[in-house]
């Protein structure tokens, strides 16, 4: 018997009868000979962790575009942090940590340069619109390429999960569940630390009635809502918090968006990323020749519109990426005489 198979085995004993089994996975789009050692669902998160888009993440704003100090955020951090809380409630739920951790570290892949500012302004730019979880399975299914195949060829699971981590939507699994949580509770609560390391906002500004019931510092805000999760859905087949709890973090999120998301010293760089993004999108439309060989390339065998192959060289970008090309194709050169 190889380990692959010994983990499945073991998934079967010792999981919820709610989890989602590795080995009932629905599969992949191409199907694939398993692997000797991994599950399907570790697999997907090696792959994830190997591409060059998860790479990329380091370098992608979290909230504040190009921040003084080594302490905020990233996109990379935060994607972090969201996969440490999942796995966190998906050992204590006694479901698949493996296909938690996995759909966590690709949930972002999609996420454009200079944050949600960059994901506003391809959507208006597009006229099909742009949302960063729907790139994120572009960026899985499409632009990363294995082996010179196209796409990582990830688990239906996998895939669902990611797309399905954000707004009204509702993933089909407890574990993408969990992700969305998972999500919610590492953004409010980093993005709290960063705008109060940022002279954004101050502790004192909070709402008392959410430190009172969520805690008074980021460890303990972190922790109760992850107990209340736990307390709430354990040997249940559902994802839930209390309506207590809920109702305050739902207000400390609307705190957030109210004060730091759309705080004009927090986003004070905000219309230079917009007016960027916006003439590099211009620039490329009208000059299709201009974009990069080894981009183009990529659509040899895909059906995409012009549209489509411009926000997939943009939302890749990395903030600094970004900013250094819009100054070698806009910003004129020195003339150097010798």
């Amino acid at each position: 018997m190889n380990l692959r198979v010994q983990h499945e085995e073991f998934e079967k004993k010792s999981l919820s009868p709610y989890a989602t089994l590795s080995n009932n996975s629905k599969g992949r789009n191409n199907p694939e000979k398993k692997c000797d050692i991994r599950t399907d669902f570790q697999r997907d998160r090696d792959r994830i962790i190997h591409s060059k888009s998860f790479r990329r993440l380091k370098h992608k704003t979290q909230v504040f575009i190009a921040p003084e100090g080594d302490h905020f955020r990233t996109r990379l951090t935060h994607t972090l942090e969201v996969s440490q809380i999942g796995r966190t409630l998906a050992r204590a739920l006694n479901l698949n940590e493996d296909l938690i951790e996995a759909m966590a570290l690709g949930h972002d892949l999609g996420h454009t340069p200079f944050g949600h500012t960059g994901e506003r302004v391809l959507n208006e730019l597009h006229p099909n619109g742009f949302k960063h979880n729907e790139q994120s399975i572009r960026v899985v299914d499409i632009l990363e390429h294995k082996d010179g195949k196209i796409g990582l060829n990830l688990t239906y699971e996998v895939r669902e999960g990611i797309l399905n981590h954000t707004g009204h939507r509702i993933s089909e699994t407890l574990e993408g569940k969990i992700l969305k949580f998972a999500d919610r509770i590492a953004y409010i609560n980093h993005d709290i630390d960063d705008a109060i390391r940022g002279h954004i906002i101050k502790q004192s500004d909070l709402p008392k009635d959410c430190i009172s019931i969520l805690g008074s510092t980021h460890g303990e805000r972190i922790n109760n809502m992850i107990l209340d999760i736990i307390e709430n859905s354990i040997n249940t087949n559902s994802i839930k918090m209390s309506s207590e709890v809920g109702e305050k973090t739902n207000k400390l999120r609307t705190f957030m968006f109210e004060n730091v998301y759309l705080n004009k010293n927090a986003k004070s760089e905000e219309d230079k990323a917009e007016y960027i993004i916006t003439e590099l999108y211009k620039y490329y439309y009208k000059n299709k020749e201009k974009l990069p060989e080894e981009h183009i390339m990529v659509y040899e065998d895909i059906e995409a519109s012009l549209e489509d192959i411009i926000c997939d060289y943009i939302a890749g970008m990395t903030d600094r990426y970004v900013i250094n090309l819009f100054n070698y194709i806009f910003i004129p050169k020195r003339w150097e005489i010798f």
